[in-house]
Protein backbone atom coordinates (compact mmCIF):
# COMPACT_ATOMS: atom_id res chain seq x y z
CA UNK A 1 0.00 0.00 0.00
CA UNK A 2 1.08 3.22 -1.00
CA UNK A 3 1.68 5.44 1.84
CA UNK A 4 3.12 8.68 0.12
CA UNK A 5 2.70 12.40 1.58
CA UNK A 6 -1.02 12.86 1.20
CA UNK A 7 -1.95 16.57 -0.02
CA UNK A 8 -5.68 17.17 1.14
CA UNK A 9 -5.99 20.67 -0.63
CA UNK A 10 -5.33 18.81 -4.44
CA UNK A 11 -8.54 18.83 -6.68
CA UNK A 12 -8.54 15.51 -6.90
CA UNK A 13 -8.10 14.31 -3.45
CA UNK A 14 -11.35 16.74 -2.47
CA UNK A 15 -13.37 14.97 -5.40
CA UNK A 16 -12.83 11.54 -4.67
CA UNK A 17 -13.37 12.18 -0.77
CA UNK A 18 -16.88 14.30 -1.74
CA UNK A 19 -17.86 11.27 -4.49
CA UNK A 20 -16.98 8.55 -1.44
CA UNK A 21 -19.29 10.53 0.97
CA UNK A 22 -21.53 10.93 -1.31
CA UNK A 23 -22.00 7.46 -1.97
CA UNK A 24 -21.55 6.18 1.80
CA UNK A 25 -24.79 8.75 2.49
CA UNK A 26 -26.61 7.63 -0.49
CA UNK A 27 -26.61 4.08 0.25
CA UNK A 28 -26.99 4.30 3.55
CA UNK A 29 -30.18 6.46 3.54
CA UNK A 30 -31.32 4.37 0.26
CA UNK A 31 -30.97 0.94 2.10
CA UNK A 32 -32.13 2.54 5.80
CA UNK A 33 -34.52 -0.40 7.01
CA UNK A 34 -31.18 -2.14 6.87
CA UNK A 35 -28.62 0.69 7.68
CA UNK A 36 -29.94 1.89 11.21
CA UNK A 37 -30.67 -0.50 14.41
CA UNK A 38 -29.71 -3.36 16.67
CA UNK A 39 -29.82 -5.54 13.63
CA UNK A 40 -28.11 -3.81 10.68
CA UNK A 41 -26.31 -4.46 7.01
CA UNK A 42 -25.40 -1.41 5.74
CA UNK A 43 -24.49 -1.90 2.48
CA UNK A 44 -22.60 1.86 2.42
CA UNK A 45 -19.45 -0.04 4.55
CA UNK A 46 -18.95 -1.87 1.89
CA UNK A 47 -16.90 1.35 0.84
CA UNK A 48 -14.94 1.03 4.13
CA UNK A 49 -12.53 -0.34 1.99
CA UNK A 50 -11.30 2.14 -0.29
CA UNK A 51 -8.78 3.53 2.27
CA UNK A 52 -6.61 0.85 1.31
CA UNK A 53 -6.74 2.58 -2.85
CA UNK A 54 -6.93 6.66 -2.00
CA UNK A 55 -6.57 8.30 1.24
CA UNK A 56 -9.42 10.22 -0.32
CA UNK A 57 -11.51 7.62 1.32
CA UNK A 58 -10.79 8.68 5.40
CA UNK A 59 -12.58 12.24 5.38
CA UNK A 60 -15.48 10.80 2.50
CA UNK A 61 -16.22 8.00 4.98
CA UNK A 62 -16.11 10.03 7.82
CA UNK A 63 -18.36 13.20 5.89
CA UNK A 64 -20.72 10.29 4.27
CA UNK A 65 -21.10 8.76 8.14
CA UNK A 66 -22.19 11.97 9.50
CA UNK A 67 -24.62 12.63 6.62
CA UNK A 68 -26.01 9.30 6.98
CA UNK A 69 -26.00 9.65 10.53
CA UNK A 70 -28.23 12.76 10.70
CA UNK A 71 -30.51 10.61 8.83
CA UNK A 72 -30.84 7.75 11.42
CA UNK A 73 -32.23 9.13 14.61
CA UNK A 74 -29.83 8.47 17.10
CA UNK A 75 -29.20 12.17 17.33
CA UNK A 76 -25.86 14.01 18.04
CA UNK A 77 -24.61 11.11 20.29
CA UNK A 78 -24.76 8.78 17.15
CA UNK A 79 -23.92 11.22 14.57
CA UNK A 80 -20.57 12.23 16.48
CA UNK A 81 -19.68 8.77 18.23
CA UNK A 82 -20.34 6.72 15.16
CA UNK A 83 -18.90 9.09 12.71
CA UNK A 84 -15.68 8.91 14.92
CA UNK A 85 -15.97 5.20 14.79
CA UNK A 86 -16.03 5.60 11.56
CA UNK A 87 -13.53 8.00 11.03
CA UNK A 88 -11.23 5.72 13.11
CA UNK A 89 -11.80 2.41 11.54
CA UNK A 90 -10.80 4.36 8.13
CA UNK A 91 -7.69 5.21 9.65
CA UNK A 92 -6.48 2.28 10.70
CA UNK A 93 -7.44 0.11 7.27
CA UNK A 94 -5.94 2.84 5.46
CA UNK A 95 -2.18 1.53 7.64
CA UNK A 96 -3.76 -2.08 7.00
CA UNK A 97 -0.08 -3.90 5.68
CA UNK A 98 -2.11 -6.79 3.90
CA UNK A 99 -5.28 -6.63 1.84
CA UNK A 100 -7.32 -8.76 3.59
CA UNK A 101 -6.91 -7.43 6.92
CA UNK A 102 -7.93 -3.67 5.38
CA UNK A 103 -11.77 -4.58 6.43
CA UNK A 104 -11.18 -6.01 10.05
CA UNK A 105 -11.11 -2.43 11.54
CA UNK A 106 -14.19 -1.04 10.64
CA UNK A 107 -16.01 -4.88 11.52
CA UNK A 108 -14.30 -4.83 15.05
CA UNK A 109 -14.50 -1.01 15.84
CA UNK A 110 -17.79 -0.66 14.66
CA UNK A 111 -18.92 -3.70 16.16
CA UNK A 112 -18.16 -2.64 19.81
CA UNK A 113 -18.43 1.39 19.90
CA UNK A 114 -21.92 1.03 17.83
CA UNK A 115 -22.97 -1.81 20.13
CA UNK A 116 -22.42 0.99 22.85
CA UNK A 117 -24.32 3.51 21.44
CA UNK A 118 -27.47 1.58 20.90
CA UNK A 119 -27.17 -0.03 24.13
CA UNK A 120 -26.91 3.74 25.94
CA UNK A 121 -29.42 5.08 23.57
CA UNK A 122 -31.88 2.92 23.45
CA UNK A 123 -30.76 -0.28 26.10
CA UNK A 124 -30.69 -2.88 23.84
CA UNK A 125 -28.88 -5.40 25.48
CA UNK A 126 -24.77 -4.53 24.83
CA UNK A 127 -23.21 -7.60 24.32
CA UNK A 128 -25.79 -9.17 22.12
CA UNK A 129 -26.12 -5.58 19.90
CA UNK A 130 -22.19 -5.65 19.91
CA UNK A 131 -22.51 -9.33 18.02
CA UNK A 132 -25.18 -8.04 15.98
CA UNK A 133 -23.52 -5.08 15.01
CA UNK A 134 -20.13 -6.80 14.37
CA UNK A 135 -21.84 -9.45 12.05
CA UNK A 136 -23.51 -7.19 10.46
CA UNK A 137 -20.28 -5.15 9.91
CA UNK A 138 -18.44 -8.38 8.47
CA UNK A 139 -21.28 -9.05 6.16
CA UNK A 140 -21.20 -5.96 4.58
CA UNK A 141 -17.36 -5.48 4.65
CA UNK A 142 -16.20 -9.19 4.64
CA UNK A 143 -19.16 -10.20 2.05
CA UNK A 144 -19.01 -6.77 0.15
CA UNK A 145 -16.38 -4.60 0.47
CA UNK A 146 -13.93 -7.54 0.15
CA UNK A 147 -14.60 -8.63 -3.50
CA UNK A 148 -15.53 -4.51 -4.03
CA UNK A 149 -11.63 -4.20 -3.10
CA UNK A 150 -10.01 -7.22 -5.23
CA UNK A 151 -11.70 -6.06 -8.41
CA UNK A 152 -10.93 -2.39 -7.54
CA UNK A 153 -7.40 -2.91 -7.14
CA UNK A 154 -7.60 -5.32 -10.30
CA UNK A 155 -8.35 -2.18 -12.25
CA UNK A 156 -5.97 0.27 -10.66
CA UNK A 157 -3.36 -1.80 -11.52
CA UNK A 158 -4.51 -1.85 -15.37
CA UNK A 159 -5.30 1.63 -15.20
CA UNK A 160 -2.00 2.72 -13.26
CA UNK A 161 0.65 0.10 -14.49
CA UNK A 162 1.59 -0.18 -10.85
Amino acid sequence: MNQKKIKFFNPRFITQAAIIAALYAGLTVLFAPISYSQIQVRISEALTVLPALTPAAIPGLFVGCIVANIFGGGGPIDIVFGSLATLLAAIVSYKMPVRWLVPLPPVIINGVVIGFILNYLFGYPLLATMGWVTLGQAIACYGLGYPLLIQLSKLEERLFKK
